[in-house]
């Protein structure tokens, strides 16, 4: 089976053709980090009217590169939520476009399944059950994945998911947006012991998270301390991404040895910083646990994770209807 993938939720327009779930054929990303940087963060109708721009260039791009046309393309699958309705709504009408006018089924598929499943696009490929934990800009989230469609909520943030602290707290020390690279390029060379910022662990047992107050808590060690040396800068940055990793890590090797586990999978954008992946594999291999993550390029939003996604969920449910509908929130996130 060829299957297109679509992705669209937020400020990245990407398309990825893969045959079944196993060869990826093409993967092509035109990223707006450039445009909202200026504005700090993403503005919504900005993203939207970039989408409309480059949704046809990036799905021919794509089908070029996999020296495919859409006479080859079996099943076509686009991000139905969550993220910004305005952008989702360019990928999913641009498919039902092609679905009609070709005659080709097509998947609306939940974002948050599209990252969990992402693992599965690098060599080291996890077996089933896994603890997942997806962190992203939008997304802290833990999930119990049974199979390539079942997953369990185990947790999530109750207010900044550590994408969107990492953001914030950026902003509060003057860099620039996306503000985990710049973090994390920082961090390198400071101490992470430097500052004992907070640790929000919750009540016992719980694996939700909670990062709005180690942002408040930075916000005030900077705006009390009058140094702003490079080294200043530095230690800070060390110090909270110390704070953020920790709790992440932490959780989700108490996660798979709740669910009594031997796999965890860690994916989303925040999967890409360097200081997570190396604490959450130290923790693991600890814990006697097999870690997997997937490659740096496919953490971000991707097409290729929609494929993989969209072709478990088209062998376990047919296609999706012709009214479907976009959604801001994910129904695996607002389980319980």
């Amino acid at each position: 089976m060829i299957i297109l993938g679509i992705e669209s939720s937020c400020d990245e327009t990407a398309c990825a053709v893969m045959q079944d779930d196993t060869t990826l054929l093409s993967h092509v990303v035109d990223s707006q980090i450039t445009i909202h940087r200026q504005y700090g963060g993403v503005v919504p109708e900005i993203a939207s009217r970039r989408h409309i721009e480059s949704i046809y260039p990036v799905v021919d791009a794509a089908l070029k590169e996999s020296s495919l046309s859409l006479a080859d393309v079996d099943l076509l699958a686009v991000t139905a939520g969550p993220g910004l309705i305005g952008a989702l709504l360019i990928g999913l009408n641009f498919t039902k476009a092609i679905s009609l006018v070709k005659d080709i089924p097509f998947v609306g598929v939940d974002h948050m399944a599209g990252h969990l499943l992402s693992v599965f696009l690098g060599e080291n490929k996890p077996e089933f059950p896994f603890v997942a934990i997806v962190a992203s800009g939008g997304h802290s989230s833990l999930f119990y994945a049974k199979s390539y469609t079942e997953f369990e909520l185990l947790g999530r943030t109750r207010d900044d998911a550590a994408g969107e602290a990492f953001d914030k707290v950026a902003k509060i020390l003057g860099l620039p947006y996306p503000g985990g690279p710049e973090i994390s390029l920082q961090a390198q060379n400071g101490d992470r012991d430097k500052i004992k910022f907070p640790r929000s662990w919750l009540e016992k047992g719980s694996f939700d998270f909670s990062f709005s107050g180690l942002k408040t808590s930075v916000a005030n060690y900077v705006h009390k301390t009058e140094e702003r040396t490079p080294e200043f800068l530095a230690d800070v940055c060390a110090s909270f991404q110390e704070a953020v990793v920790d709790v992440l890590s932490a959780k989700a090797v108490q996660a798979a040895q709740f669910k009594k586990c031997q796999q965890v999978v860690l994916a989303g954008g925040v999967a890409a910083n360097p200081r997570l992946r190396d604490l959450l594999g130290k923790r693991c291999r600890s814990a006697g646990l097999n870690i997997a993550m997937p490659p740096l390029d496919y953490c971000t939003d991707n097409g290729a994770m929609i494929c993989i996604a969209g072709y478990h969920q088209y062998r376990q449910n047919g296609p999706s209807s012709l009214d479907l509908d976009v959604y801001s929130r994910s129904p695996l996130i607002m389980q319980g």
